[in-house]
C-alpha cells in the first residue's frame, strides 16, 4: 500500500567498504536541489543533491545536541549516481 512507503532505508554497512571523505559543506551554489533522499525514520539521512550543474550527497546525522552536516566532493551527474547507489547498498560511507 502506498501510505505505508516511507523513503528509502539504507542497506547495512558492508565489511569490506570504501570510506568517504565527508567534508563541511560549501555554499558552491546559489540553488541546491534535493533530488531524492533516504527515509526521515533513521538518525541518519542522506540526499542526493544537485546545484551548480553537479551533484554531490548531503548526510545529516540528528544528535541530541543538534544535527550534524558533512557532505561529498560535488562530481559530475554519472560519477555521483554511481556513489549514491553505492552508500544506498552499504558499499560507500
Amino acid at each position: 500500500m502506498l501510505s505505508e512507503y516511507h523513503g528509502i532505508h539504507v542497506a547495512p554497512l558492508q565489511a569490506k567498504h570504501e570510506k568517504l571523505a565527508w567534508r563541511v559543506p560549501a555554499a558552491r551554489a546559489a540553488r541546491v536541489r534535493v533530488r531524492l533522499h533516504t527515509c526521515e525514520c533513521k538518525a541518519t539521512l542522506y540526499e542526493l543533491c544537485q546545484g551548480g550543474g553537479l551533484l554531490f550527497v548531503r548526510r545529516t546525522v540528528r544528535r541530541t545536541d543538534g544535527p550534524v552536516v558533512h557532505e561529498t566532493e560535488w562530481l559530475r551527474t554519472a560519477l555521483m549516481e554511481r556513489l549514491w547507489q553505492r552508500i544506498l547498498l552499504g558499499e560507500a560511507r
